[in-house]
């Protein structure tokens, strides 16, 4: 069984493989306070309550966008599975040409986002991931990650009005019924979503047109559903696009 890690700044996204099957996978809070042992049992919790078995696990490999916490997982895995987890970085076989100015800039989940899609697809990309930042990846009729943009996410964005409107409540990220707000909550909500929505959709309209290959748009993310099922620009969502990529690349660097 292999165990995929994605490390974001909000949230640890899970998944348990057999063999091409997603047999379980989890999302939870990224702590980056927690010691390895608070992690481990995290793991062996988890896997309890779905039956699984943490000796059982072959293999581990781990995309993560916090530094500090890296050493940390390893050490986990050691203890815990005595597995040294493969860690996605510039040294390893991702199968896809990266053509950023710097590519160790480009965040190990960018990429692992960008070989699921294509080996999925085989065709011009742009992937959507509504993580603690959105990010908009382009990928080549060639499967080449070209580049992207980056922009503040849901969350930060909206966390930002509440604390420097002193009068505004916080409110749930639900879509309100009419762009036109009644009263404040659903003015706010008109405005984080629906203005959301057209941010969306102005960046990925705007790389359609500067890259003239008429990408399919794919998004990713915990709030992807919510963005999508307005957005007139993303065609499809894909929950575990992540994973799926942590496991195509677990398999190009298999011994």
């Amino acid at each position: 069984m292999l165990l995929a890690i994605d490390v974001g700044n909000t949230n640890i996204v899970l998944g348990c493989y057999q063999g091409d099957q997603l047999i379980s996978n989890w999302r939870i809070v990224t702590e980056q306070k927690r010691t390895s042992d608070e992690y481990g049992m995290v793991l062996r919790n988890l896997y309890t309550a779905r039956g699984l078995a943490l000796k059982d696990t072959v293999a581990i490999i781990i995309s993560c966008v916090v530094p500090p916490m890296l050493n940390m997982l390893e050490e986990m895995a050691l203890k815990y599975f005595g597995i040294t987890p493969l860690i996605v970085g510039p040294e390893i076989k991702t199968g896809m040409p990266i053509f950023y100015d710097n590519p160790s800039e480009v965040g190990a989940d960018r990429i692992v986002n960008a070989v699921a899609a294509y080996e999925r697809y085989k065709q011009s990309l742009i992937i959507v991931d509504f993580g603690t930042a959105t990010t908009f990846d382009y990928i080549s009729p060639r499967g080449e990650y070209i580049g992207g943009a980056i922009a503040p996410g849901l969350f930060i964005s909206s966390e930002a009005l509440f604390q420097r409107a002193s009068k505004l409540p916080h409110v749930e990220f639900i879509k309100p019924r009419t762009v036109v707000g009644k009263n404040t909550i659903a003015s706010m909500q008109s405005g984080i979503i629906f203005g959301y929505i057209a941010l969306v959709d102005g960046i990925v309209n705007r790389m359609r047109q500067e890259v003239k290959t008429n990408p399919k748009v794919v998004a990713t993310g915990g709030l992807a559903h919510l963005i999508a099922s307005e957005s007139e620009t993303i065609e499809e969502v894909d929950e575990n696009l992540t994973l799926e990529g942590l496991k195509i690349i677990y398999e190009r660097n298999r011994v």
